[in-house]
């Protein structure tokens, strides 16, 4: 694990909020060694029983060292054990409040349609609130500072990524923003080409990993545009080339919920995020341009 990604979800003061803790590991359990994977989802699923453990015995329960539990802990926010210890306690007398136990969400195929429902919403609002616990808001500060103030804005994505990029693209025109959304790879490139200071470039990537989107956002680095990866992978490729990393949550996926749902729901989160805070910088601008875009639809909706 880089150093990256330790200030991206730690804090200097060890005073992460237990509450993240489960999320934090839902997002950085898949770049985790095995054996820090276990320790880590052992005590999201048990913290009051892990809080009580030593941590030669939580070594000792999942098969790991206690080596591998102390830099499990620091990557995860906590200067050493004992502050996991601590915010473990807190997250289970959070549990025991009387919150409502957590669905099994995996869905069959022979599950009725009301059991989808029910499932799907409980997955929706875990990844909902998995990425509001993840996402660093001075990253967001950052990124909507440039975002207001830039010439023009250009937003790379594929496949889910693609929607969600046009998604936010409709949002900035309509506050009246120049912003451009690309899907295609060879587009986006030579418009990238076109960037200089002042201008954005974001790419928006679950794996952090795919090339069609890293490819025009490295351009556009090299060109001087601001830079913004939304990723659910901090220690992505995409990263390398990002001024800005906006988190979103790494859902659990099953076979009749691929990934591309659940990056879905959390990415369109970082973006209304995003476009509110654009809307409240430049709300002289963009009040007027949202009035006008209702009045100029209005007929439409009459009909």
């Amino acid at each position: 694990m880089n150093q990256d990604v330790k200030e991206i979800f730690g804090n200097s003061s060890g005073s992460t909020p237990p509450a993240a803790l489960a999320a934090k590991v839902r997002t950085l359990a898949p770049s985790m060694t095995r054996s820090m994977q276990r320790v880590a989802e052992t005590v999201a699923a048990d913290p009051a029983g892990c809080a009580a453990l030593t941590v030669t015995g939580l070594a000792e329960l999942t098969g790991t060292s206690e080596a591998t539990v102390v830099r499990t802990a620091r990557i995860l926010g906590y200067p050493g054990y004992r502050d996991l210890r601590l915010a473990l306690a807190g997250l289970a007398a959070q549990q025991q409040s009387g919150r409502a136990p957590a669905l099994t969400t995996d869905i069959a195929v022979d599950d009725p349609i009301a059991d989808v429902v029910a499932k799907l919403a409980y997955d929706e609002q875990q990844t909902l609130a998995d990425t509001a616990a993840g996402l660093d808001t001075v990253q967001l500060g950052a990124a909507v500072t440039a975002l207001a103030s830039a010439r023009r804005t250009d937003i790379y994505g594929v496949g889910a990524s693609g929607l969600v990029a046009q998604d936010l693209t409709q949002k900035l025109l309509r506050i009246g923003l120049i912003a451009h959304a690309h899907s295609d790879p060879h587009l986006a490139v030579t418009n990238a080409v076109q960037l200089r200071a002042g201008d954005v470039a974001i790419a928006i990537t679950h794996s952090g990993s795919t090339g069609d989107v890293i490819e025009p956002l490295r351009v556009a680095f090299e060109h001087g545009a601001t830079t913004v990866a939304i990723t659910g992978r901090p220690d992505g490729a995409v990263t390398q080339y990002a001024d800005h990393i906006l988190t979103t949550s790494t859902a659990r996926e099953s076979e009749l919920r691929p990934a591309a749902m659940s990056s879905r729901t959390s990415q369109l989160l970082v973006v209304d995020c995003l476009f509110i805070g654009v809307a409240q910088r430049t709300y002289e601008q963009a009040a007027p341009a949202l009035s006008a875009s209702y009045e100029a639809l209005a007929h439409r909706h009459r009909r």
